[in-house]
């Protein structure tokens, strides 16, 4: 027995149906049972009182046109795909950009023909110095720019600053610490620097510098908006160093522990002016034209196993002894 609400309506239908006088409802039907009555059979097991409720708890979902045989427009596909929350597929590959640094060296500075070889009393050597005087039109304003950012900045300190983080990037790189390394290179620099490393000893030392490391070249310039704020400075490094590299089976490829060596570089520095936590950080090297290749590494492989020769017979083959036309006949 389940119980069910009944209504007024209901008890004036049984009572024209059963033919009894209106007035006699009361008794037919006592007041306790006017609106509720037991009923057998009935499949609602829920209070019909709270149908409202229950109505809000679901959650109509419009389904998908599965007639469709593809032939949609694609303002209207992507509109219901956009409708139903999916994103649409891009018909285009991004390149992705690194704000971080630059992707190159702009505006590289020319190195001077010679450089490293003739003092300041030669003839060449004044005529170096001449010329770079001549150059340094456009550094001075990239100097100014540097200074409107980083009040601190000074031609004449940031040789020692450079220094610094020239030998800390070469001892992160012998040691093969990419966490320290990222922090003296940029990311433009990162694969260069690291680039065949692979199951390589190296053994790098600096020895002493044969002049102090000046600035020689400065540029500015801006990325995406004129806000970015993006600065390479070039400092020239005259040193003595000792560079040995070995190779996974422990034999010498290049260079010698003992040997010292005099290295002129010139090492490009670059900053995000524009970030307020930006450092000065290499990002890469100039290589004149003029100069002379260096040495190349020698390569060692692993020899290939000798493959072993078959005994020669002297005997005949069966194809030789045999012939064709006395295997069909029978014996």
């Amino acid at each position: 027995m389940i119980s069910t609400y009944k209504c007024g309506v209901y008890i004036f239908g049984r009572c024209t149906q059963n033919n009894l006088p209106l007035a006699l409802a009361p008794i037919n039907y006592p007041l306790y049972n006017v609106t509720f009555q037991q009923s057998r059979s009935i499949k609602k097991h829920f209070n019909q009182k709270y149908r409202k409720e229950r109505a809000q708890k679901f959650i109509k979902v419009d389904l998908p046109e599965f007639d469709n045989d593809g032939n949609i427009a694609k303002d209207k596909e992507r509109s219901t795909m956009k409708k139903l929350g999916i994103l649409p597929q891009r018909q285009w590959t991004e390149r992705p950009i690194l704000i971080s640094c630059t992707p190159q060296i702009f505006e590289s500075y020319v190195v001077p023909e010679g450089d490293g070889k003739f003092s300041a009393i030669s003839t060449s050597g004044a005529k170096q110095r001449v010329e770079l005087l001549e150059k340094k039109s456009k550094s001075y304003l990239s100097i100014r720019k540097i200074r409107s950012y980083d009040e601190e900045f000074s031609t004449k300190t940031f040789g020692e600053k450079a220094f610094e983080i020239y030998l800390k990037a070469h001892e992160a790189l012998v040691a093969k610490d990419d966490n320290a390394l990222l922090q003296y290179i940029t990311e433009a620099a990162f694969p260069i620097m690291i680039h065949n490393m692979e199951d390589k000893t190296i053994v790098w030392k600096f020895i002493e510098s044969l002049e102090p490391p000046r600035l020689v070249h400065a540029r500015n310039t801006s990325m995406i908006t004129k806000t970015n704020e993006f600065a390479q400075v070039t400092v020239r490094f005259h040193t003595q160093q000792i560079l040995c590299i070995y190779d996974r089976f422990g034999r010498l490829m290049l260079g010698s522990e003992t040997v010292k060596k005099d290295v002129l570089e010139y090492v490009v520095f670059e900053k995000h002016l524009s970030n307020v936590y930006g450092n000065w950080r290499i990002h890469g090297k100039i290589i004149p034209k003029w100069l002379k290749p260096q040495e190349v590494a020698a390569k060692t492989f692993v020899l290939p196993k000798e493959k072993k020769e078959a005994p020669s017979s002297d005997a005949e083959s069966v194809a030789q002894t045999v012939r064709p036309e006395t295997l069909d006949a029978n014996p």
